[in-house]
């Protein structure tokens, strides 16, 4: 039978496209580690703007004419419009193109940040923000992502854990960085300093990274969908950054956003589920994989103690221990650095095939580790000094490295190459989504833990109490010797150990706050059956 002219020319397409998916696979593996750099610093430039601009809110909301409430929204903006756009970057990749998405967000990631800087109000820094934050999702799942498509598994041991160390040291150096450039400079060279960082990562995408697949434009939009996730997580985050200001659900605007957030995503998995959906903006079938749920429920974890940490210690330092925010950064800096030791460890332990060391085991020695460092936070006294701190920071930053690398590992390990995508967008919005509830919990935790343990400590303030009498009358003949009145020496004396017992409370609080998050990373133990070794052929590993 003689073939047709359109099947003989839809057998010469097909044969096309594979000569140039071949094509396109060899220039990346040509370029891959100068890709790989581009890559880095994309990423890198994302996570730092989650911390860079934190210590700079007070001068920016001066400069602004803004209150400390509503400057917040220079990183709520952000952290939103981040969590909206990242479970979507599967499938704006499939649309548009891996370099084609790529380059446009590292431009818009930059052009916004260069508006942020130069923005006169705070309504047009929040506007830029936000686009900042959508642009910034692909810079991290979908930088990712790309690693399994470029590199060979042979190299994804090597290289994820150097694309990881990029993703977890930069938030560490960004209170620092902030910092300096706020004291030297501005506030607004926290936005200028991605200019140059983002054309860099930009030409090198651009120019070296290549479709190995072509981009399925033709097919439908899932709009239900799109307005679905955009309402739920959207509204999620808000009610997470806004919640704890706002007394919760005492404010009703609050509690109508909680239903709306929860009615959107339990309409929104039912409409992703559907058989009717042929086109979901959500694969949310690959969370059949056990390893993946597992490492999504560790994920969160990871994000609230990483994150949580990241906002309770710099406040531990600068409400007790009196430090500037310049050298709290400086005091989490050790941290960041055995963090990009322990990637590189577990990394070359990952990479080696004659190893056999279970990444299970791996993850159980980074929650173990996780776990010290919060026994040893929680012994922390209000007479603590920041070589106090070293040590606990120090473990903590070790336990980061051992929970990422071989956490990915496992949860990805296991997925098709076309679930790979999807799998490390998930894993993102979970690290994300961790950060934001850990931060909400533990900040509202932390301000009662304070009238709590404030009123306990009050009630044994009184005549009753002999050490009470001594530590009162010794302050009040200080005062005296120092020509107060005896009025005024008493009414001072007062006023000192309310001041003592405030910081008592407020370092007790702190303690307890720590203690749940070691409970919190304890809980998750039972997860680690959950996850599987990666089968013999499986997709490559990729890490978020």
């Amino acid at each position: 039978m003689e073939n047709s002219p359109a099947m003989v020319g839809g057998a010469r397409g097909k044969l096309g496209r594979k000569h140039g998916a071949a094509e396109a696979a060899a220039i990346n593996f040509r370029y891959r580690w100068l890709i790989l750099g581009g890559l880095i610093l994309a990423a890198a430039m994302e996570v730092l703007d989650t911390t860079i601009v934190n210590v700079a809110q007070a001068q920016m909301a001066g400069n602004l004419g803004a209150t400390t409430q509503d400057i917040a929204w220079v990183s709520t903006g952000y952290i939103l419009a981040n969590v909206v756009v990242l479970p979507m970057t599967a499938f704006l990749t499939a649309r548009f193109g891996r370099k084609n998405y790529l380059t446009a967000s590292i431009m818009i990631f930059t052009i916004a940040s260069f508006f942020c800087g130069a923005s006169h109000s705070l309504g047009e820094i929040v506007i830029w923000r936000i686009l900042q934050g959508a642009a910034g999702a692909a810079l991290i799942s979908t930088a990712q992502a790309s690693l399994v498509q470029v590199f060979p598994p042979e190299e994804q041991p090597i290289v994820q854990p150097l694309f990881l160390m990029g993703l977890v040291v930069a938030p560490t150096i960004g209170p620092s960085l902030g910092g300096w450039l706020t004291d030297v400079a501005s506030w607004h060279w926290c936005f200028f300093i991605n200019i140059p960082l983002g054309a860099l990562a930009g030409f090198i995408v651009f120019a070296f990274l290549h479709d190995t697949e072509a981009p399925r434009s033709d097919e439908p939009v899932d709009w239900a969908g799109v307005g679905l996730l955009t309402v739920g997580l959207g509204t999620l985050q808000y009610v997470l950054e806004e919640g704890e200001r706002n007394d919760w659900f005492a404010d009703p605007s609050i509690f109508r956003l909680t239903v709306i957030s929860a009615l959107s995503l339990i309409a929104l998995v039912v409409w992703q589920l559907s058989p009717r959906n042929t086109h979901p903006v959500m694969n949310l079938r690959v969370l059949k994989n056990g390893s993946l749920t597992a490492g999504i429920i560790l994920f969160v974890s990871v994000g609230f103690g990483l994150y949580g940490v990241s906002y309770m210690y710099p406040l531990l330092a600068q409400t007790v221990q009196g430090m500037t925010a310049y050298q709290t950064g400086m005091a989490m800096l050790p941290g960041g650095i055995a963090t990009a030791f322990s990637i590189v460890f577990c990394g070359v332990i990952s990479s080696d095939p004659k190893s056999k060391i279970d990444a299970r085991f791996l993850t159980l020695l980074g929650i173990g580790f996780s776990v010290t460092a919060m026994w040893m936070f929680m012994r922390l006294t209000s007479q603590s000094s920041v070589g106090d701190t070293f040590w606990p920071l120090l473990i903590r930053g070790v336990s980061i490295g051992f929970l990422f690398v071989p956490v990915n590992t496992l949860a990805i390990g296991n997925l098709k190459p076309a679930e790979v995508n999807q799998g490390v967008g998930l894993l993102g919005l979970a690290r994300q989504l961790g950060g934001s509830i850990g931060i909400a919990m533990l900040a509202t935790y932390l301000n009662s833990q304070i009238h709590v343990n404030r009123a306990h400590l009050v009630n044994n303030a009184n005549t009753a109490n002999p050490a009470f009498n001594e530590r009162l009358a010794g302050l009040q003949h200080m005062l005296t010797m120092n020509g107060y009145g005896v009025t005024e020496a008493y009414q001072g004396a007062l006023h000192i150990v309310d001041q003592t017992l405030m910081r008592q409370a407020t370092m007790l609080s702190y303690n307890h706050t720590f203690l749940f998050i070691m409970f919190v990373s304890i809980a998750t133990i039972p997860t680690l059956f959950l996850l599987r070794k990666p089968k013999a052929g499986a997709a490559p590993t990729a890490m978020h």
